[in-house]
């Protein structure tokens, strides 16, 4: 294999944003990671990786690590072109690493973050780098007060996160050399009230993450000395109240215990706030230093609130989380009556019923993704939730949810209910954990804009799951605790869009059938409890041929009327002895369970 030719490169250049994940991109890339023999071919080419531009070369290194062909010495090849290596959770990263990683001139971001053999030492490589402007050490527990000495050489050093490693407060109050950082994230650090004085020097300080700190109300007041400040954690910390933060954007004072937000004077404003698992010594105090017409987004999830009256002045909210709080049918007015720029709402384990749905129709024109997973909603829901025009994702796992509205003797046919959400334009929908049955999910193939749908239930069969391949957009599909059988498997035919297939706790499945169904399909990850493979644009070799996998079980008699699944049934395994479970895996018969056709697929909907 050759290195992208250079003038195909420049072709693609010419704009300002390069598509790396273009088609011809991606055969090249994958191309030189197909193997280690394929990776010793181009290595010995370094002129051309030189010439190699740099998006390219980040992408091309990346690739290898994932294919985990990516070695210390493999890394000098990429000492002239790479500027962003992301080395993230590689457990062997050590100094070895760090010392060719050191050579690389145009290194502009390193990220080490969880690379636990990384030791205050290994940093030296690193030391006086000309153009490294971002460094992530997070959770380098081995980084202490001595590793930042080495660092404190990089004058151009904008960004540093060092949360959770070694360091202590001398070791902070050493950040004070690095004048140009703009971000510092500290988080789990012990940062007292003394340690902040010495860092106010950093003017130019935007983003300060000092979650679970020393901090304390009187050494609090020292931010006001940071101008330019525009993101702010205090989450964990006893920090009670904070002053008027003026150029303050964000905040996260989670698991706090708050009695204000702001000082005497102008309002502050706020358009983040995160509160989640905070207790509010009270409410109406707490908010009432903030400008409710600047907030956009609050996270007031995981807290005891007894009222939300706060709420209703609210206006300009767009992302509103509310999950596993006290919030029930007699709040969801005020939620309504700021529903108009709406686009994220989350009400997840929650006290909100089918009847605070229907508060919520037609308040909220522009919500586009709806969570009420883990709540008592039903099928009624479901037609309130029909009227809300812009909706794109839907969260309704853990509900009471059943797919269909049985009128009794008035009304013989079921109704099924998700035919509703057709004059929706969805693109995710979570229904985990809803006791379905095949039927029920007979109008899904009708939601053509549908990327990524996810079911958990042990009554679907291989019938549900052959209806997918109509929808043409889907990217992840989930089909969990299924009575998916190996003939059902092998002869579904997926979307030329899907990536991902989770089929987790299908029991009949066995790890040939699933291996042949990727040897067709490599570039779906197909997840299982028995074999978890990610995608490939290369089919794996040894896999079982169709004919080895289709004799490997005979056929026995089966009772059809067990197939019947009881909706009040647990592990369906249970109503089988073992010689049906074995003729099941390879079984045709799962196709016509319950005498069930393509038929319900096909109704015709009003």
């Amino acid at each position: 294999m050759s290195i992208l030719p250079r003038e195909k490169t420049k072709i693609r250049l010419r704009g300002v944003n390069m598509e790396i994940d273009s088609h011809l991109l991606r055969l090249c890339i994958e191309s030189a990671c197909r193997s280690a023999e394929a990776v010793e071919r181009w290595r010995m080419q370094r002129r051309t990786l030189e010439r190699l531009p740099s998006p390219l070369a980040d992408a091309l290194l990346r690739r290898l690590l994932q294919r985990r062909l990516l070695s210390p010495s493999l890394l000098e090849v990429f000492k002239s072109c790479v500027e962003d290596v992301d080395l993230r959770g590689e457990i062997s990263v050590d100094a070895e690493w760090m010392a060719y990683l050191g050579g690389f001139r145009y290194l502009r971001c390193l990220n080490v973050a969880d690379c636990h053999r990384i030791t205050s030492s290994a940093l030296w490589a690193i030391s006086g780098m000309a153009n490294l402007k971002e460094v992530n050490l997070s959770r380098c527990v081995k980084v202490t007060d001595a590793g930042i000495r080495h660092l404190l050489s990089i004058s151009t050093l904008e960004k540093l996160r060092v949360s959770e490693t070694g360091l202590t407060a001398d070791g902070i109050a050493l950040l004070s050399s690095l004048s140009n950082l703009s971000v510092l994230d500290l988080g789990g650090l012990p940062v007292s009230d003394k340690a902040l004085d010495s860092l106010q020097v950093l003017t130019k300080l935007q983003h300060l993450d000092l979650w679970g700190s020393d901090l304390s109300d009187n050494g609090v007041i020292l931010l006001e000395n940071f101008p330019r400040l525009s993101f702010l954690s205090l989450a964990w910390t006893k920090v009670t109240t904070l002053p008027n933060l003026f150029s303050l954007e964000c905040l996260n004072m989670s698991n706090c215990t708050i009695k204000s937000i702001g000082g005497t004077g102008d309002k502050a404003p706020l358009a983040k706030l995160q509160i989640a698992g905070a207790t509010l010594l009270n409410e109406a105090e707490t908010f009432m230093h903030l400008e409710p017409s600047f907030l956009t987004f609050l996270d007031a999830s995981h807290t005891r609130i007894p009222k939300f009256y706060f709420l209703s002045s609210m206006k300009s909210l767009e992302c509103l989380d509310l999950s596993s709080s006290g919030i029930g049918d007699d709040s969801v007015e005020l939620i309504a009556e700021i529903g108009a720029n709406l686009r994220n709402l989350n009400l997840n384990n929650t006290r909100v019923t089918s009847s605070g749905v229907r508060i919520l129709a037609r308040h909220v024109p522009n919500l586009e993704i709806l969570s009420l997973s883990h709540t008592s909603v039903d099928d009624i829901a479901i037609a309130y939730i029909s009227v809300m025009p812009k909706l794109k994702a839907i969260d309704l796992s853990h509900t009471n949810v059943k797919g269909f509205i049985d009128y009794g003797d008035a009304e013989p046919d079921k109704f099924y209910s998700l035919t509703a959400l057709q004059s929706l334009s969805l693109e995710r929908l979570n229904l985990e954990q809803i006791h379905f049955q095949d039927d029920a999910l007979c109008s899904l193939p009708d939601f053509p804009e549908l990327r990524h749908l996810f079911l958990q239930s042990g009554h679907l069969t291989d019938l549900s799951l052959h209806h997918w391949s109509s929808l043409c957009r889907l990217k992840s599909l989930g089909f969990r605790d299924a009575v998916l059988t190996n003939h059902g498997l092998d002869s579904f035919k997926p979307p030329a869009t899907l990536e991902l297939l989770d089929l987790r706790g299908c029991w009949l499945l066995t790890e040939e059938a699933m291996l042949l169904f990727h040897r067709r399909h490599p570039q779906i990850e197909l997840k299982h409890e028995l074999i978890n493979i990610a995608a490939s644009d290369h089919p794996p070799c040894n896999f079982p041929s169709k004919s080895q996998f289709s004799r490997r079980t005979p056929l026995v008699n089966i009772n059809l009327e067990k197939l019947c699944l009881s909706p009040t049934f647990g592990d369906q395994r249970l109503k089988y002895n073992r010689e049906e479970l074995l003729a099941l895996r390879n079984s045709t018969l799962s196709l016509r369970l319950n005498n069930r056709d393509d038929a319900i697929f096909k109704m015709p909907m009003d």
